[in-house]
């Protein structure tokens, strides 16, 4: 499956929203070509390079597909676009475009069905619903209320101030249940990291 890619200085989640301004040419034809097939792109953290300008020379090779949800044009001109994250997907090669645009081989992974919410995850379930009160959470309209394990885990991955790399491991997960244990164990990490 070929794809064009959007290398973000950021890591998606499906079921998550992020909010982006195009400007670049590239991406402009991008989305009109996404908007005309009704498809995605996807996006990959970048690891080394830019956002902008030339194609970045290190990105993760795990991502997640973008669904374009909404559109404006912005106060400044720019165009806006909302997405939402849809499947998670592995880079299997790239090719470089002469837009300096990225195009993939993918192959889609496979996600484990969801679980429902256990007793344990009260805490985590809490923890969303505190998130889900900051404003930069509620402009982002998620509508975080988890559904069930995989929810829950993809939602706190998403919005926790954890680093890029360990965003992109917790992606790499496909087991909820793996994704929600690494998550409460970077959050024990950070909290040792307070009160140090």
């Amino acid at each position: 499956m070929s794809l064009a890619l959007f290398p973000l200085n950021t890591v998606l989640f499906p079921g998550c929203t992020l909010d982006l301004q195009i400007f670049e040419a590239r991406y402009l034809d991008m989305i009109s070509r996404c908007m005309k097939q009704n498809g995605g792109f996807g996006v990959v953290c970048i690891l080394e390079g830019e956002e902008v300008g030339v194609a970045p020379e290190g990105y993760a090779l795990v991502g997640c597909e973008a669904l374009i949800r909404d559109f404006k044009q912005q106060d400044n001109g720019l165009l806006g676009i909302r997405v939402e994250g849809g499947r998670r997907f592995r880079v299997l090669r790239t090719e470089v475009q002469r837009d300096q645009l990225m195009v993939a081989d993918v192959e889609w992974m496979d996600d484990a069905p969801e679980q429902p919410l256990q007793d344990e995850d009260a805490d985590l379930v809490a923890l969303l619903r505190a998130l889900a009160e900051h404003p930069m959470v509620e402009a982002l309209n998620m509508g975080t209320e988890a559904t069930g394990q995989q929810s829950l885990a993809n939602q706190l991955a998403y919005l926790l101030p954890f680093s890029e790399l360990d965003k992109i491991d917790l992606l790499q997960l496909d087991d909820p249940q793996q994704r929600l244990d690494a998550i409460q164990a970077l959050l024990d990490e950070l909290q040792g990291e307070l009160f140090a």
